[in-house]
């Protein structure tokens, strides 16, 4: 059962240890199947560095919820991908979530809500469906990374937030660790990456990124925003 949010679990509550320690595949090994963490979903962009985390994922348990959040402005190549990697990956049980039909009809029915508020059009595009999306489960794993800097600068590989276990395996790793592995695992590379896309979002709000830019600069660039939302605390309702 999910527990309360300011009742932290006693066996994390000193820094999440040992898990903080550990990484990648020996992370994930230590806790998909361990009880204390119960049903565990993987939330996936499949975006440029995805394949990687889901590719490890796979390895252990192919049988492992994916969540894919199909906002309906994603560009054509990531969905395309999606396809792709799952089918090439081995993921059995990909979940595409959506935003609801009725209330997207009343807050976004001309679609271009990303326009004058980017923060309502992410919650009802993404938020709000992710939090439907996780119910009922205790634990879900993200494939964020320190390296991305900004609020994941200080990630730590196991978190308590929102009454759930989030479970950071690539939190510690370095851009060559990454493109290591995808050579290693000969994954197939997202198809905007030749183009100059280092992270890849919905279209509207998604650029290619330029010189002496880092790897998320592409991504709400000069809206002052750096997150989708669906990393902060649950929304109350849609800030329109």
């Amino acid at each position: 059962m999910i527990q309360p949010e300011t009742q932290i679990p006693d066996r994390l509550a000193s820094g999440f240890e040992p898990y903080n320690d550990l990484g990648g595949a020996e992370l994930l090994a230590a806790l998909i199947g361990d009880p204390m963490f119960g049903r565990i979903a993987v939330v996936s962009s499949f975006g440029v560095e995805s394949a990687v985390l889901l590719s490890l994922v796979a390895a252990i348990d192919s049988s492992l919820p994916v969540i894919f959040l199909n906002t309906g402005k994603h560009f054509p190549e990531t969905l395309d991908y999606v396809e792709k990697l799952a089918t090439e990956i081995g993921i059995e049980d990909l979940r595409i979530q959506r935003p609801d039909l009725d209330e997207l009809q009343i807050h976004d029915h001309t679609g271009d809500l990303w326009k004058s508020s980017p923060n309502a059009c992410c919650e009802l595009r993404k938020t709000i469906p992710l939090n439907k999306a996780l119910e009922g489960f205790d634990s879900w794993i993200s494939g964020r990374k320190r390296y991305h800097g900004d609020d994941r600068s200080g990630l730590d590989s196991v978190e308590w937030v929102n009454g759930r276990y989030k479970i950071n395996p690539l939190a510690h790793w370095a851009p060559e660790q990454i493109r290591q592995e995808f050579k290693l695992r000969d994954l197939p590379a997202h198809p905007l990456l030749k183009q100059g896309y280092q992270s890849i979002g919905c279209a509207p709000c998604t650029r290619a990124t330029r010189s002496g830019e880092g790897p998320r600069d592409g991504r709400w660039a000069d809206q002052g925003k750096i997150e989708c939302g669906i990393h902060n605390r649950p929304v109350q309702g849609l800030n329109i």
